[in-house]
Order: C-alpha cells, then structure tokens, then sequence
C-alpha cells in the first residue's frame, strides 16, 4: 500500500505513540480526580503535554494548552467565544470546521460575514481585501495557516501585523502547518487562538486535538460538567485548563500525541516540511508529463506545503481517487470539506484529487504513483515513471 493521505490522518506513527498509549491504559487513571497513583499518573501524562506543547509553539503559559476531541472541537471551542464580536472575516480557503460554525454564529446573533477576496497563490489580493474588511468594521478573522486543499500557505505574518495594528483579533486553524511550518505564537500578537488536531502533522492518534487560548477574554465552554475543580460552584471555573476540559480526559491519545510531538521536535518542522515538498516535487514533474493531468502548483515553489492536488480533464476526481485505490494507492478525492477553497480557486466543478505524503513515504513511492495515474489516464509517458 503507498498511502498519500497524511493531510486527512497520518496513518503510520513512530512506534513510540501506540507503545505509550499501550503504557497508559494499564496504567494511567482519571488525572484531576484523586491522588491515587494511577490517577497522579494520568496527572503527569497531561502536564508532560502541554508543556511539550507549548515549548514546541511559543507558548509560556500551559494552562493555555486545552485538549480537544480533534481541531473542529477547539476550533468550535475558538469560534463560539468570540459570540460577542459582530463581523467575521474568513479567507477564502477555509474548511467547513470553520464556515459552518460561523454561519451559524451569524445567522443566531443577526451578525455579519465577510468571506475575503483571494485566488490561489495571491497574498497581495487576500491582504487588500483584509484591509478593506477592516476599514468596514470587521472585529474578528479567520484563517486557515495552510489551504487543506492546495497547500497554499497563507501570509499569516503579514496578516498578524495587520491586525495588531488595528487591534483585532485572529483565529488561527494550523490543521495543516501545526508540526510542519514553524509556529511561534509569541511572534503573533493578534492571535487570540490557534487550533490543531493531534492526528495529522503531530503524528499523534485520532480523537486527539489542541486549543491554545491566547486571549485575555475568557473562553465559552461548550460542554459544561465535571472537572475536578471548584466543585461548589455550578458554572464552569474561571481557571484554564479546566474550564473547557469537562469529563474524563483521553489519557491514553495525549500520551500518544506526548510521543508523536516528541517525534516532530527530533526531527524538526523545517525537515519534516522539506522531505514532503521534496516528494511533491517529484510527483508534480512526473504529472506534468501526464496529458489531460493538470496539478496546480505554485509559482513560488516557498508557499505552497507537501500538499498536491490535481485534476483530470478526463475522468472525474472520484474516479480516479477509486481506481487508484484499487491499486493499493490510497488518496482523497473531491471538494475535501472546502467548498470555498474549491469556489475561490475556480475547482468547484472538477474538485481535486489530493496527494500530501508524510515522513514515511518515499521518492519511489511517488513515482509508482505517477506511473500509476498515468496508466488510469491511458496515457502513457514516454519516461519510464517507476
């Protein structure tokens, strides 16, 4: 099997995520709820955690390191505490984990939305629209740090210092940068949240995600409960993390996301982002040389991730996503939860089928692939692709 859905899951961990969540589950309890040792255990496990989380992005306090269920979950958790707020603006290229659940924040409290004005690869035209957004009273941004689809990266910095300036706040989805662009949040005055899954660039389980609340507002709770503090009151305590941390935490997936963070800080952001530009690289040459296959790439080789997405001018993105997985060939195929990306980038039609290896995969594994989408196209090209 070559798996190139990394942007989804990474399906392969280094061997020391299973081995800790195997640890913990004999030996870790319910962390803030006894003194017991299995309970100081669990305890332990949380904290190793986010301070590991917060050395790796900039963080200085890790009391502001709040575990979720996935990066929608702290995203939701971002995004409903900014009720008070009345004009989002989101990039263009923003996952549904974002749109929907400001439209209905919106729609509920009768606020406005600005969707910005962009087009794949265009800092300059996102940047004017943002300050045009502003000069029309937006008070709250969104932004997706790296295009799930395309690989896009986004100006952040730019962005940030936009905003700093005029004093608004910026909700950061690193979904696709956090574990493979370097992230300091130290560096980024205007963010009052950034939000990850802990399975993908982590390389951590599924059912494992991270807030980082940076604001001085307090945060909205989602699901209020139990948490092991303040147990007189009967709303949820103003100490983080426990305010957004209700019920039992997942002990065993933070041990393993302990382990796939210590993995990414051993090899390094920078090394990890080369060796899969480095395999998109091989695979969009070969497609090139594939007729009817159109990868979209961009012309500045700096912002654009190990993320690939191409389409077909003869078979539906569908179709060849399923013939390739036939072939052992596991991709994703097409609008990947981003209609708006798909609309801004003009392949709301055709969607995408999208490649994005990881750490485990290899140049070999690449030119397979190619040689196999050639093949499906029925085309062959006349360099041997394997």
């Amino acid at each position: 099997m070559i798996y190139l859905d990394n942007a989804a899951t990474t399906l392969k961990k280094p061997p020391a995520v299973a081995a800790a969540m195997r640890w913990a589950m004999g030996h870790a309890a319910g962390a803030g709820r006894s003194a017991h040792p299995p309970a100081m255990t669990g305890a332990e496990i949380l904290y190793d955690t986010r301070a590991l989380a917060a050395q790796l992005f900039g963080l200085d306090d890790p009391r502001r390191v709040i575990f979720t269920h996935n990066a929608t979950h702290a995203l939701c958790l971002a995004l409903y505490s900014m009720q008070a707020r009345r004009h989002f603006a989101l990039s263009p290229f923003e996952h549904n984990a974002v749109l929907r659940p400001v439209v209905d924040i919106v729609r509920r409290g009768h606020k406005r939305l600005t969707i910005l004005q962009g087009a794949l690869w265009d800092d300059a035209r996102l940047l004017a629209s943002a300050r045009q957004a502003l000069e029309r009273g937006a008070d709250c941004f969104v932004l997706c740090h790296v295009s799930n689809v395309f690989g896009y990266i986004q100006p952040l910095e730019a962005l940030d210092r936009l905003l700093a300036e005029a004093g608004v706040p910026l909700i950061l989805d690193a979904s696709q940068s956090a574990g493979v662009l370097p992230l300091d949040v130290s560096q980024l005055p205007s963010l009052a949240a950034v939000c990850m899954p802990g399975h993908k660039g982590l390389y951590g389980p599924p059912g494992t995600g991270l807030l980082l609340w940076l604001s001085d507002d307090a945060p909205h709770p989602l699901l209020p409960g139990g948490t092991g503090s303040d147990s007189e009151r009967t709303d949820m305590p103003a100490l983080l993390p426990d305010r957004l941390e209700s019920g039992t935490h997942n002990v065993a997936g933070i041990a393993g996301l302990f382990e796939g963070m210590k993995f990414v800080q051993r090899v390094g952001v920078y090394e990890l982002l080369r060796h899969e530009r480095a395999l998109c690289g091989v695979a969009a040459e070969a497609l090139r040389d594939i007729p009817g296959i159109v990868p979209l790439l961009s012309p500045q080789p700096h912002r654009q991730s190990g993320v690939l997405s191409f389409f077909s001018r003869q078979l539906p993105a569908e179709t060849v996503a399923q013939r390739l997985a036939e072939q052992g060939i596991c991709v994703r195929a097409g609008l990947h939860c981003a209609p708006l990306a798909h609309t801004t980038a003009g392949t709301a039609r055709t969607g995408t089928v999208r490649i994005s290896p990881g750490w485990f995969q290899t140049e070999r594994q690449m030119r397979r692939f190619a040689g196999r989408i050639a093949r499906i196209s029925g085309k062959e090209s006349m360099q041997n692709l394997e």
